[in-house]
């Protein structure tokens, strides 16, 4: 068959590659005289880089650009707002891409010079493609790629209805060795509380940061039409804000920026007609503030290949998937790139910690099913101190993992440590009572322990840790558990402080949690929850961790208290429902690892059911492998699972 490519964009070069392969006769038209290299630089999704790595296939191509995993966002005056960790973004030049992706294809498939006029048709289908020059290229199938302003997306549906320019955005590229390395892997936005205006900016290499000057149109008292003027502009616009904007705008070549007016349209009743198919631009296009243009395109390429394979190069039957597959996710991209315009134009109107992240979600898992109503639910009373809820950790986990579709956990924290004044409980009166008490702990329980943060940075109380998970709640149970995992690893197996706000600030940005509001919330509503979880104790009248409080149809039926057995918590399940179905999933090693990231050995035994020596072997097999990484702590080892921590469901 025969693709007759209009535009030599990255859609249409990504595609091209893929098709060649397949052993298709490919030609791209492009209406420049050489390879299209304008524009600056851009982000990629992990999506994107997945697919453009298996386009790239070529161990002599690095894929272009650098990481970025961290968002952090401010306000003029250097207040923190935001600060997540990002699924994987790759920030690159644009003229990196074209180039890698002109190394796999080669020239001789392109064909310059030729801006693309029309269309001959014989018995209703394309035969070739009519160029302004007088050149006709013949073909079977026709693929637009021609850009947001497509003259083959006007000639199938007729003039495109743009919606009005509201935002514009100033580009530049500055040269910064310094603030690229301060930077590294991190994309850092300050954005006015007041009106649209900001700055965001990120390294795509160990020498230039990308930066987007981004503003209300109608804030514009001045032409912007060649570089001085974007200079001016910029300067004047930002003069307020931090300093490393002004380094920024100073280490820039005003003569490469350039004026993105932007604007979309609203998603096309179809991508095709007959045998000629838009993709990339010219088929969706959204608004910058979701950053999905090129993952778009490259997906679309990707996606258009498999619907061929499906279809056997039925081309009606290939186009129609194509469009049903793609059409919702790209509504979805162009309906969240309107609602941060408008976020972005009312700020004032946005409370700050409901800003989202400006860049396009995960569209290519499939969501998790709403959590359905348990017929067992556990009050578990604990603290992010409490040793023994430590050691029960593996009983806990498989419990999960068996019982999950049954029970659900409702986490209290008890407050264990209000202060050392007059403190005595359980013979534990002092810091170096507790890291007595902890060595015993670990000897009797097999879970690793290190006292040592109690003889050099004893924690003054445990309500600090406490009111961070209550505020984890506040945004994501799951990364909530998550947290608290995270805090028990770091004091019982790092020696860490976790009362200190930098330790909890970064094992919630570990965990996926917008770090800037737990700490923002730890003194206002988080607070207040803790309130009520320690009446809830007095109530209660719980007075050793963990205890554990069973409840069927919301009225108490019995607890637990201390540290128990699994064969403990498994008659107890079996009183309360006699008819409970057991789940044996018998999970294998590495989705023992996808289910709980991080893992002691005493957990990784319990759960695959495995002795000491089988152990050992099977994690130095994984270790081996790459599936997992060993780390090495103040109370031992620990396995961490080389995928990125996700939340899991509580189940």
């Amino acid at each position: 068959m025969k693709i007759v490519i209009l535009g030599g964009g990255i859609a249409g070069l990504a595609f091209s590659i893929i098709m060649k392969r397949k052993g298709h006769e490919v030609v791209i038209n492009e209406r420049c005289d050489s390879t299209p290299t304008m524009g600056n630089a851009f982000m990629l999704h992990g999506d994107g880089m997945e697919i453009l790595s298996k386009i790239l296939d070529n161990e002599s191509l690095k894929v272009p650009g650098d990481l970025i995993n961290t968002f952090i966002l401010k306000r003029p005056d250097d207040r923190e707002v935001k600060y997540v960790k990002m699924e994987p973004w790759q920030c690159m030049k644009r003229v990196d891409l074209v180039m890698s992706l002109m190394n796999v294809l080669g020239e001789e498939n392109m064909r310059f010079r030729r801006v693309f006029s029309h269309f001959i048709y014989e018995n209703g289908k394309a035969t070739a493609a009519v160029f302004e020059n007088g050149d006709i290229e013949y073909g079977d199938m026709f693929v637009g790629s021609d850009g947001s302003n497509s003259r083959v997306r006007q000639l199938l549906f007729g003039e495109t209805n743009f919606t009005k320019i509201e935002v514009k955005e100033i580009l530049g590229i500055a040269h910064h060795p310094e603030l690229c390395k301060k930077y590294k892997g991190v994309f850092t936005k300050f954005q006015s509380a007041h009106n649209g205006i900001s700055l965001g900016f990120m390294p795509f290499s160990d020498t230039e940061i990308i930066w987007f000057n981004q503003f209300d149109v109608a804030l514009v008292d001045q032409p912007l039409d060649h570089a001085v003027e974007f200079e001016s502009f910029t300067k004047k616009t930002l003069a307020s804000f931090p300093p490393v904007v002004n380094e920024l705008l100073s280490a820039t070549d005003f003569n490469n920026s350039y004026l993105w007016n932007t604007k979309d349209f609203d998603t096309l009743p179809s991508f095709h007609s007959e045998n000629i198919i838009l993709i990339g631009d010219a088929a969706h296009l959204a608004v910058p503030f979701t950053s999905a243009g090129v993952t778009n395109a490259l997906y679309d390429a990707a996606l258009l290949d498999v619907c061929l394979d499906q279809a056997d190069n039925n081309l009606d039957i290939a186009f129609n998937k194509f469009y049903n597959k793609r059409s919702s996710a790209v509504t979805e991209h162009l309906e969240l790139g309107r609602k941060l315009k408008h976020d972005f134009l009312n700020p004032i109107a946005i409370d700050e910690d409901y800003i989202e992240l400006p860049l396009i979600k995960m569209s290519l898992v499939e969501k998790a099913p709403p959590l359905e109503k348990k017929d067992i639910e556990i009050i578990y009373f604990t603290d992010p101190i409490c040793s023994t809820c430590w050691t029960i950790q593996p009983q806990l986990r498989k419990l999960r993992s068996t019982y999950g579709n049954t029970i659900d956990f409702k986490y209290v924290m008890a407050g264990l440590l209000p202060s050392w004044n007059n403190y005595n409980r359980g013979g534990i009166k002092s810091p170096s009572d507790v890291a007595d008490h902890w060595e015993m702990e670990s000897s009797k329980s097999g879970m690793p322990i290190d006292g040592s943060v109690w003889t050099n940075d004893a924690l003054a109380s445990s309500y600090s840790p406490s009111v961070a998970f209550k505020a984890a709640q506040m945004q994501d149970i799951d990364k909530a558990i998550l947290l608290l995992r995270r805090m028990n690893e770091l004091i019982f197996l790092e020696g860490n402080n976790i009362a200190r706000f930098d330790v909890l600030k970064k094992a919630a940005y570990d965990v996926g949690l917008d770090a800037a509001r737990l700490l923002r919330d730890l003194n206002k509503n988080a607070l207040l929850l803790f309130n009520q979880d320690l009446q809830l104790t007095k109530e209660m009248r719980i007075n050793l961790l963990p205890t554990f409080i069973f409840k069927v149809n919301n009225e108490i039926k019995d607890y637990l208290i201390g540290a128990q057995s699994y064969e403990t918590f498994e008659q107890m399940i079996f009183k309360l429902n006699p008819s409970i179905v057991k789940r044996d999933l018998k999970l294998s090693p590495i989705e023992v690892f996808n289910k709980y990231p991080s893992l002691t050995k005493k957990e990784f035994k319990f759960l695959t059911n495995t002795n000491e020596e089988e152990a050992d072997i099977i994690l130095k097999d994984l270790l081996i492998k790459g599936a997992i990484k060993e780390l090495q702590t103040k109370a031992g080892f620990i396995w961490i699972s080389n995928k990125e921590i996700t939340p899991r469901v509580r189940a």
